[in-house]
């Protein structure tokens, strides 16, 4: 990823308005969301949220104090400069023809991606990667003629036995 762009997770209550509540704290602060994505997590009523914004780190750690403030919000942590895994989900529509499909196929083949639909004149493709690869695939498809996509946004996570949320004590009582 580009260096100015931070990845954070929090660990947040599964309740209604969370979301509005940490979207409006963004807003707020001038921060355009590059991506936010959330899910269940491994602890029953508690949903794992990342988000990808871009700033510097002074004012993303100013960002993520103030996250760990709102209601609901239990752990905010920046995994940017940590080893983490992340990955991000895409379906691409893409215009095919009898002639174009063999290679359309081939390249999605190329990208372990798989097709997921066909129609008399499309292919739908599903691609899981990091956002060179999704950029990289979506590129040579292009070629074909994109008739639509739509992205999940990244999600991720630290490796192995780094710090993870259950490892540091919640910032709130």
């Amino acid at each position: 990823m580009i260096p100015s762009h931070h990845i954070l997770t929090a660990m947040v209550s599964d309740k209604p308005g969370v979301l509005n509540r940490v979207a409006s704290l963004f807003r707020r602060r001038g921060f355009n969301i590059e991506s936010i994505a959330v899910g269940a997590s491994e602890v029953p009523g508690v949903s794992r949220m990342t988000v990808v914004i871009d700033g510097s780190n002074n004012l993303v750690e100013q960002v993520r104090k103030q996250l760990e403030k709102v209601v609901d919000v239990i752990k905010v942590l920046d995994i940017t400069s940590s080893s983490t895994i992340v990955r991000e989900l895409a379906l691409i529509k893409v215009k095919s023809t009898p002639t174009t499909r063999s290679e359309i196929m081939q390249v999605v083949d190329i990208f372990r991606a798989k097709i997921v639909d066909v129609g008399l004149d499309s292919l739908t493709v599903e691609v899981t990667g990091d956002e060179v690869k999704l950029t990289s695939l979506y590129n040579l498809l292009a070629g074909f003629g994109i008739k639509e996509i739509t992205r999940t946004g990244v999600i991720g996570m630290t490796r192995g036995a780094t710090v993870s949320h259950n490892d540091e004590p919640a910032g709130k009582e």
